[in-house]
């Protein structure tokens, strides 16, 4: 692995080229480019065309553009501006590494990238120390390297894009529900039965920050959940996402009147569990095409302390 480029080469713009298909053909140009990189705001890419950076078969044009199948379509992104967001020695649980990607356990706690209220300590800083920079730039100046994101107290396996490349291919990958991604969770209540649940999710119409199950406006989401074990008032779950939205699990479990346990949000206001050190949701499995080799790459992260722990003394059925 690379570990030491020249700090011109860090910087230097990198050139993404994209190709629609025909399901896309006659969509704005903006529309296509934030379908086949989800993990960018849409104003951030109409801004990279705005100012030029955005080329369909080698001439320079207009967010309005509509594109059809075949069109070389490139795209220069700038770099992430160093000053933005500082390198901080945060040690990182790092479960694959290689000059592409890197898959980390992340620890309950820590929020992804900066953001109100969130300016430092967060897995950015820790991955831009530990990169030395070298995290691809296309989804903005506060989210280098990052193309899907997991919950604050949410534990367990995230991967990063170390360069644009890169990011497109998994981006395109979870565009299309293609990457593996499994979680591991403990519910209130008994679950019989493995089930799946198919509600949109939204922005709830009275507590903005959260989201909620069936709103005007939602957007179509679907978790497949598999029974591991039974309690006397819990149940231990797999949770497999078909889709990726917001806080997806925790909203899906309460719609059924299973909350995840430890939930400060969706669950009780007050824990049953004494001492509980942590929402128990935990992102175990992670696998996804390798933008580079073409081969299928997986990992697992292993349960937090807390989890395991709780799991041998919760009361049996």
């Amino acid at each position: 692995m690379e570990r030491d480029k020249p700090a011109g080469e860090l910087l230097s713009e990198e050139v993404c080229t994209l190709t629609p298909g025909p399901a896309q053909e006659g969509m704005r140009l903006d529309a296509f480019l934030a379908e086949s990189c989800p993990s960018c705001t849409r104003s951030f890419l109409q801004k990279l065309v705005k100012e030029g950076r955005a080329q369909v078969n080698g001439k320079t044009v207009k967010p309005s553009f509509r594109v059809s199948p075949g069109e070389e379509i490139t795209l220069a992104v700038p770099p992430p501006r160093p000053a933005d967001i500082l390198p901080e020695p945060i040690p990182l649980d790092i479960l694959y590494e290689d000059e592409d990607l890197i898959f980390v356990n992340k620890p309950k706690g820590m929020v992804v990238h900066p953001a109100a209220g969130h300016p430092s300590g967060t897995l950015v800083n820790a991955l831009l120390y530990h990169c030395q920079g070298s995290l691809s730039g296309i989804g903005g100046v506060l989210r280098p390297g990052i193309v899907h994101r997991i919950d604050q107290n949410t534990t367990g396996s995230l991967v990063a894009c170390k360069n644009d490349a890169a990011h497109l291919k998994v981006a395109e990958q979870l565009k299309e529900h293609t990457i593996t991604r499994k979680y591991r969770a403990i519910v209130h209540g008994r679950l019989e039965a493995d089930g799946t649940v198919r509600a949109s999710i939204g922005r709830h119409p009275i507590r903005r920050k959260e989201m909620a199950a069936d709103v005007p406006g939602g957007k179509p989401a679907v978790t497949h959940y598999h029974v591991l074990e039974q309690f006397r008032d819990y149940t231990y779950i797999e949770c497999q996402l078909e889709t990726g939205r917001t806080h997806q699990i925790r909203v899906h479990m309460k719609s059924i009147g299973h909350p995840i346990l430890g939930d400060e949000v969706y669950g009780p206001a007050r824990c049953p569990v004494k001492g509980l050190q942590g929402q128990t949701l935990h992102a175990m499995t992670l696998g996804l095409i390798h933008p580079s080799a073409g081969t299928y790459i997986e990992v697992n992260a292993p349960l937090p302390e807390y989890f395991q722990s709780l799991l041998m003394r919760l009361p049996k059925v």
